[in-house]
């Protein structure tokens, strides 16, 4: 689900701006912004746990002066080939189009300015080089402020090495985190002593604040004192600051009970963050009961290790980079990384089928918002599933069940990446019927994107072995898809004939969810185009019916698509544009790109109907601008393209050329969002005098309207998740 934008995590291991003030470094942040103001391309390098993120991003809002800044974070990210992914998340990109995700970085910020932060890349160092010099080599408007541990090493890279707070600001930042858990700092000299020692390092000196509701500033200084004793041989000469805060985190560590320490290696298992049900299915078990999990994630939270944080799914937790890092080398020299990974895949994978179900249900949202907010989890599960031979039909499970997030939710590069990942790898004996789902999915994601050619062989593949395996769910989801291939590639007769029977097996089979509604929507756009409005109708009225029953929102917005699609015809335009705007709420909410520009092109057939050109050239300038993030615009197909063209010749006769265009470039100015608060809010067009629309076949129909067949009814499998489970 999309969201307002706000701040997030950072990979330099601190908690966001929103929950940690700021203390200090006030000649840092007019240096830095200085530095900002003479290049283009500026990297905040230091140690980690310095503070690095804080301050960029502190002084990233100062130096915006109009422009949009955009937070990506890379920490989470492991493979250097979603490093693009995790851009264009941030910058609220959907495309689904099957070009390179580059290129449609580039064609969203062409002309834009935009300061991109690019926070916690040292591991992704050539991946982000890369892509940073293209990005400000193409766009004369974007600012690139990089922060890391390391330069990216490019030319006309501004360096801005972070050094540690001075003593006097560390002590400030030490009584301030004390503050926070509820203590006064009495004890200046022996604080002063302590965040010498500590080297002035930020997150250093919150960890030891974070341990004085058990232990004075004088105990805290002489257990530390002990502990840098050991690592120099006696000695009290200064450590290399990378030691000082490993050595730091280590005293955390020795200070930790058996418990903390314990689920502290576990957490590391995670990408960026998790709830509290996460916490207790993964990291319980040997020496550490379920129930007491939550007790003793408080007690990390209280010596500042991890982080807590609101999000629209409920509270979340972040384990600090550094820390999550120290905690990882301890679960892997405790032989359990291997045992703990499977346990996060395990969850993983609990959690994409319980939402998969809950995709059909009026938890239908939450699953959607759910999912977001487990993305990187889910990102690490793949890629953990498909680089082990064993794992490999279980990524291919949790690939294909994850249709909705990328069918529904806008993510069909990514999800297409996946699947076709998933699908390259050999099925184990017994295992095939995970691999049969993947390549239906395929099938359709590849629809979506208008690339017919690999939708065609994934849906052939995957029916000639489902029936070769007597997969009768498998054979009526890829007849299903081939339907739906049919109908945007306007062979509505072969389209009608795969669609009512694949709606046949599913209704044999007992199945019922989201996708065997859509393909009675399908249906029914396959009849509006022959001219049988009645037929098509009685079909989505019928899904609308089931989907109000269960909750359903998705496939529901796209039933009332064709519902306004026949009131327009029939010459009821109101109408029309009240299910339009229903319709258009839930598919924007849901980041449904493909329902969003459908909606708005149908959107504007009625607007110019109804007596407004002008409006009407604005709304088909802001479809204009979005199908290039789509694919080809109205698949390509006669069909679906007749509407658009009556709308563009009505309104260019209404206004003339010369104003038309005007008006088309005014909408392509506007973003989606934009767009659709244009298109949903009441003054967003004016009817003063409704036109009736068409009556009759629409242009281009293949002959007469058809026999009328009755439409799937309910079946007893209301819920059932979309083509099943792995075999035992």
């Amino acid at each position: 689900m999309r969201g307002p934008q706000r701040p997030g995590p950072r990979g330099d291991g601190e908690p966001p701006l929103e929950l940690t003030a700021f203390v200090g470094r006030s000649a840092e942040l007019d240096a830095l912004a200085g530095a900002m103001a003479a290049a283009r391309l500026v990297t905040v390098t230091g140690a980690g746990g310095v503070g690095k993120s804080r301050l960029a991003l502190r002084a990233a809002v100062r130096a915006a002066a109009g422009a949009q800044v955009s937070t990506v974070e890379l920490a989470p990210v492991r493979d250097p080939l979603f490093v693009e992914y995790a851009v264009a998340e941030a910058l609220g990109l959907t495309d689904h189009t099957t070009r390179p995700l580059r290129e449609a970085l580039l064609g969203h910020l062409a002309g834009r300015r935009l300061l991109l932060v690019l926070d916690g890349f040292e591991h992704l160092v050539e991946a982000c080089a890369e892509l940073a010099a293209e990005l400000l080599r193409r766009l004369p408007g974007l600012r690139v402020l990089a922060v890391g541990r390391r330069p990216l090493g490019l030319a006309g890279e501004r360096l801005f090495p972070l050094a540690p707070l001075g003593t006097d600001e560390a002590v400030e930042l030490f009584a301030d985190r004390a503050r926070r858990h509820g203590a006064e700092v009495a004890d200046l000299p022996a604080v002063r002593e302590l965040c010498l020692r500590l080297e002035g390092i930020p997150l250093a000196v919150e960890l030891a604040a974070g341990r004085l509701r058990a232990l004075s500033p004088a105990q805290l200084l002489a257990r530390l004192d002990d502990r840098f004793r050991l690592l120099t041989g006696g000695g009290r000469d200064a450590l290399p600051r990378h030691r000082t805060l490993r050595t730091a985190i280590g005293w955390s560590h020795e200070l930790c009970t058996s418990a903390e320490r314990l689920l502290w290696a576990r957490l590391s298992v995670f990408a960026g963050t998790f709830d509290l049900d996460a916490a207790e299915y993964v990291c319980s078990g040997d020496g550490l009961p379920a129930e007491d999990v939550l007790d003793v994630l408080s007690e990390l939270i209280a010596q500042s290790l991890v982080t807590r944080e609101e999000a629209a799914t409920g509270p979340r937790y972040r384990m600090l980079e550094t820390v999550r890092a120290y905690g990882a080398g301890w679960l892997a020299a405790a032989g359990d990384t291997a045992r703990t990974r499977r346990r996060h895949r395990d969850w993983c994978l609990g959690l994409a089928t319980m939402c998969e179900l809950d995709w059909f249900s009026p938890r239908q949202r939450e699953a959607a918002a759910r999912i977001e907010a487990e993305l990187p989890n889910l990102r690490g599960a793949l890629d953990f599933c498909l680089s082990e031979p064993e794992e490999a039909h279980l990524g291919q499970y949790l690939a294909g069940s994850l249709w909705f997030c990328w069918a529904g939710c806008g993510r069909l590069s990514e999800g297409r990446r996946w699947l076709e990942r998933s699908v390259d790898v050999e099925p184990r004996p017994g295992y095939g019927r995970s691999r049969l789902k993947a390549l239906w999915v395929l099938g359709y994601v590849a629809i979506l994107q208008g690339d017919t050619t690999p939708a065609r062989a994934a849906l052939r593949e995957c029916r000639e072995q489902a029936e070769r395996v007597a997969d009768g769910t498998a054979v009526a989801y890829a007849e299903h898809r081939a339907g739906c291939l049919a109908l945007v590639t306007d062979d509505m007769a072969r389209a009608e004939r795969l669609l009512r029977s694949a709606l046949g097996r599913y209704q044999e089979l007992g199945e019922l969810n989201s996708n065997v509604l859509m393909s009675q929507v399908e249906l029914a756009m396959a009849r509006a185009f022959q001219g049988d409005l009645a037929d098509a109708v009685r079909l989505c009225e019928d899904v609308r019916r089931v989907c109000e029953d269960h909750g359903e929102h998705w496939a529901r917005s796209y039933a009332l698509y064709v519902l306004a699609y026949a009131s327009w015809r029939d010459g009821d335009q109101r109408r029309a544009r009240e299910l339009l705007v229903d319709c258009l709420g839930d598919v924007h909410a849901f980041d449904d790109l493909l329902g969003s520009v459908l909606s708005l092109e149908l959107l504007a057939l009625v607007t110019v109907s109804q007596g407004d050109p002008a409006g009407a050239a604005v709304l088909q300038g802001a479809a204009g601008r979005l199908w290039p993030s789509v694919g080809l615009p109205l698949f390509g197909s006669a069909y679906y393209n007749a509407p658009h063209e009556l709308c563009e010749a009505t309104a260019r006769r209404a206004v003339g050329d010369e104003r038309y265009e005007e008006l088309l470039a005014e909408g392509a100015r506007l973003d989606r969002d934009a767009a659709v608060a244009r298109a949903l809010s009441p003054g967003g067009v004016r009817p003063p005098h409704a036109v009736p629309g068409p009556r009759g076949p629409v242009p281009r129909a293949l002959g007469e309207a058809g026999k009328r067949e009755p439409a799937a009814s309910r079946t007893r499998k209301g819920g059932e998740a979309a083509g099943g489970v792995p075999a035992p």
